[in-house]
């Protein structure tokens, strides 16, 4: 039992562990073979398959829609452009339904979001093993294929958003403007210390919670995959399939919202 219990373990660590490449601990460059080599590459590792993966699936959705763009026709639509049209309309309402000011840039960015965060996180209802399995025949140390259950892509994903939530703030209400709202509301003027204290840390909150409730979601998907087996893994992937859907529309929603209030004025 103790053997037995020691494999599994082993074997959810190797699916966990993903391709990080940096500075060994011998001075020398290359991809680490452990968890322990993966920590002691510090801040400048690179995690190459979330970076693959990532970069791949956003090709693939430029692709998938420059060639419905390409061959949209104002006759029988192919099935390509009845889905992509069909994403368009449900990113626009929900623009439309959120975001109550004027600015082109949303709905694209929405658009991007969605796709590109639901790509992400479709990777995961893949078995487990297929991919891991042909790396290590390769000569691969480890391989994981699910972006969004590397906290480095989340962050990374939800950091932009709250440059682009801070470069609206200030570009429409100004730089007076948007540290009047965080220094002087909810409470009297006399109390910003306070007031900025309590608006300081909840403007932090959001790109944290954005990128944690994503990571958080896929990777407790993941280790269920890993630990369930046969029928049962089947079964959780088809409720799977609502959950990755679901979280890529709540990051798209509170993308939109958080714009949303970078352009609103507070009075």
């Amino acid at each position: 039992m103790a053997t037995e219990s020691h494999s599994s373990g082993e074997y959810i660590k190797h699916h966990l562990q993903n391709l990080t490449y940096g500075q060994l601990p011998d001075g020398t460059w290359g991809f680490a073979h452990g968890a322990a080599e993966a920590k002691s590459m510090g801040f400048w590792a690179i995690n190459v398959d979330s970076m693959l993966f990532s970069i791949g699936l956003g090709l693939l959705f430029l692709l998938l829609f420059r060639m419905a763009a390409k061959k949209a026709t104002t006759g029988t639509p192919s099935g390509l452009q009845n889905f992509v049209e069909w994403i368009i309309e449900f990113i626009d309402g929900s623009v439309r339904g959120s975001f109550s000011h004027q600015n082109a840039m949303v709905a694209p960015l929405a658009l991007t979001v969605f796709m590109w965060v639901f790509l992400m996180n479709l990777m995961d209802l893949f078995p487990v093993d297929w991919f891991p399995y042909a790396a290590t025949l390769s000569g691969v140390p480890h391989l994981k294929i699910v972006p969004s259950t590397d906290p480095n892509v989340t962050f990374g994903l939800s950091l932009s958003i709250f440059f682009l939530v801070l470069y609206y703030s200030v570009k429409m209400k100004g730089a007076g403007g948007f540290f009047s709202e965080l220094a002087f509301q909810p409470f009297p003027k006399f109390l910003f210390p306070v007031n900025l204290l309590l608006e300081g840390v909840g403007l932090i909150a959001k790109p944290i919670s954005l990128a944690l409730r994503l990571f958080g979601n896929m990777y407790a998907g993941e280790m269920i995959f890993i630990l369930f087996g046969g029928a049962l893994q089947w079964a959780w992937a088809v409720f799977h399939i609502l959950i990755i859907t679901l979280q890529a529309f709540i990051f798209m929603t509170l993308t939109i919202v958080y714009l949303d209030m970078a352009h609103a004025e507070h009075h």
